[in-house]
């Protein structure tokens, strides 16, 4: 049996279990790369060659400058500016929201932006009585078009890219594929607004994403913070050391409660009867009356942790989380006040709830009591970790929704500029400089190296690495060219329009069921056999799978953006070809007609 042979039969094998869909994507990527050096296909050095590609350290490292986009809160602000200028019209609200994806999507690949986006567009449209399915659907496809206006904006563009350089063919400019990409965004939107109401069906979403933002207000109405709370600190000479906490006289300060005194650097209330200096007082009361009352008793106003204004809650540096008490845990019987520190110094109790009611004083824990705590952002995911308590909402969801432009948006910002700024003038090469980005972020402090890791979609990086060594086998025992030869004799052999015409029903075809990144690496080698057997440029050939790479519009499976969105729209199977059919229409006349006109044969 020959190797070309063989190949054919791992190709079949994969595709075949990529279609069943019975095992994990990156599994039955390396499982293909295995069988090509079991059957001395492929030398070792040549099945692990993928995972050292320039490609693959690309890719990981986008997801790294997503995640820091995301988690400064660059993200968040411009979600916000789309509601701002979204106004009461659903048209604007639908362009606005097509535009805004398709311009994340050029920077954090579509993945990241529909991501970020779900959950905005679905509260936007019920508020403004349209149904999600309406709105989803055209958002998703938008990111498609967005990915192809610069290199960084898919996976597949990379992949392109190093394709026709590694082909003699030079590789794409940063900003070349926006060539293709604003034409299709501009289709794509004409097409949204008016053949989408008929096309788009309109139903209740199957789930609701998280909407956090009305989460201060609604914090302040359950709990019933209707007061502000200080934390005072006893100096020396203070009148009230020596006194408990009950002999302190409040008649001239009508709206000041003492909750409770704390002990410095120690939890829970004093463990004596009497205070001393350095211990804190914890008031409920008037500003007023507490800036009056520390004057005259030797008091230092140390701060505000409780108020009831929602802007407070939620701040760029701090926020508040809810905490449940779960059965044996060992805080079950410590006593907790309004106003408290934390054992770790680093947050402090806003509020204490009991089958719904609050606890304005102090309170033994017992399970299912409810907290409310406030901290630097950094402290809530640092402490909230503790298994004795359980987060209601994870503090870091609710930083991305709510916090616009966190204390290092700038830097990310910056980072980002520099790193298109070297992609686009190819000083570098653009594994290296999207690589000194990631590192950038995390030598600033941006991110962590946990953030990091958690960010990289290792199915993708892991796809890549293992397809590569496929796509390696068909080029070297010529099993591309067999493939090619036979595309060009069934189209004549002499148009190369012919050619990029069967190309792009192959790849739309296959790319319904497959991912189009395994699509792509399948069909780049054949691709590039093709033109190379026609004695035509790579270039326009290899521009044409792209588009052709990005039309994944008739299955929910055909995408993780198409996956996304599939339950907040709640979208059946055959609403995706519905719409998807017009669009992959304007992307075949865009790859047939515009692209060999920029791109000459």
């Amino acid at each position: 049996m020959s190797d070309a042979t063989i190949v054919y039969l791992v190709l079949a094998g994969v595709v075949a279990a990529f279609i069943v869909n019975k095992f994990p994507v990156e599994l039955v990527a390396i499982c293909g790369a295995l069988a090509l050096y079991l059957s001395d296909v492929l030398t070792v050095e040549q099945i692990l060659a993928g995972f050292g590609n320039p490609t693959v350290i690309f890719i990981a490292s986008l997801f790294v400058m997503s995640e820091a986009m995301e988690a400064t809160g660059v993200t968040a602000w411009a979600s916000q500016q789309l509601t701002q200028r979204a106004g009461e019209s659903p048209t604007r609200l639908l362009v606005l929201t097509m535009a805004l994806v398709a311009v994340m999507s050029a920077l954090i690949t579509p993945n990241g932006a529909v991501a970020a986006l779900v959950p905005v567009v679905v509260v936007l449209a019920l508020r403004m009585g349209k149904s999600p399915s309406e709105m989803l659907l055209p958002m998703c496809f938008a990111s498609f078009s967005g990915a192809l206006f610069t290199l960084t904006g898919s996976p597949v563009n990379v992949i392109v890219s190093e394709a026709s350089h590694e082909a003699g063919g030079g590789g794409f400019g940063f900003f070349e594929f926006g060539i293709v990409g604003v034409p299709l965004f501009f289709g794509t939107v004409a097409i949204a607004v008016f053949l989408g109401p008929r096309l788009l069906p309109r139903r209740k979403p199957q789930s609701m994403p998280a909407d956090f933002s009305q989460h201060a207000r609604m914090l302040l109405a359950q709990y019933s913070i209707e007061d502000r709370v200080y934390r005072l600190q006893v100096l020396r000479d203070s009148p009230l050391i020596g006194l408990t906490d009950l002999e302190i006289d409040l008649a001239a300060y009508p709206s000041l409660t003492v909750i409770s005194a704390q002990e410095a650097g120690v939890s829970g209330p004093v463990g004596r009867s009497t205070l001393e200096m350095n211990d804190f007082l914890v008031l409920r009361g008037s500003t007023t009356d507490v800036d009056q009352f520390a004057a005259a008793n030797r008091l230092e106003k140390a701060r505000l942790v409780v108020s009831k204004s929602a802007e407070d809650l939620f701040t760029r540096e701090s926020g508040v989380a809810e905490v449940v008490i779960p059965p044996r845990s060992t805080s079950i019987g410590e006593t907790v006040f309004p106003g408290m520190v934390t054992d770790s110094g680093d947050l402090v109790i806003l509020a204490v709830s009991r089958s719904g009611e609050e606890r304005p004083r102090k309170t033994v824990l017992a399970a299912g009591d409810t907290l409310l705590l406030r901290g630097r952002w950094e402290a809530l995911d640092e402490n909230l970790s503790d298994p004795n308590v359980l987060v209601v909402d994870e503090p870091d969801r609710i930083r991305r929704q709510l916090v616009p432009l966190g204390p290092r948006a700038k830097v990310t910002l910056a980072v980002m500029a520099g790193m298109v700024a070297l992609l686009a003038t190819g000083i570098i090469a653009p594994a290296i400089a999207t690589l000194l980005a990631a590192t950038s972020l995390l030598l600033l402090r941006v991110i962590t190296v946990q953030q990091a890791y958690r960010a990289i979609s290792w199915t993708i990086v892991i796809l890549i690495g293992a397809m590569i060594p496929l796509s390696t086998a068909m080029t070297t025992t010529g099993a591309a060219d067999d493939i090619a030869s036979l595309i060009v004799d069934s189209v004549g052999g002499g148009s190369p329009y012919l050619l990029i015409i069967a190309l792009f029903v192959l790849v739309a075809i296959m790319g319904q069921i497959l991912s189009n990144t395994a699509t792509a690496l399948i069909v780049i080698p054949i691709a590039v056999a093709a033109a190379l057997e026609l004695d035509v440029s790579v270039q326009p050939v290899l521009m044409a799978v792209n588009v052709a790479s990005s039309a994944s519009f008739l299955t929910p499976i055909a995408t993780t953006p198409n996956l996304m969105v599939l339950e907040p729209g709640g979208y059946r199977f055959g609403d995706y070809w519905k719409f998807g059919l017009p669009l992959m229409a304007l992307y075949f006349v865009v790859a047939i007609v515009l692209v060999p006109l920029v791109w000459r044969f």
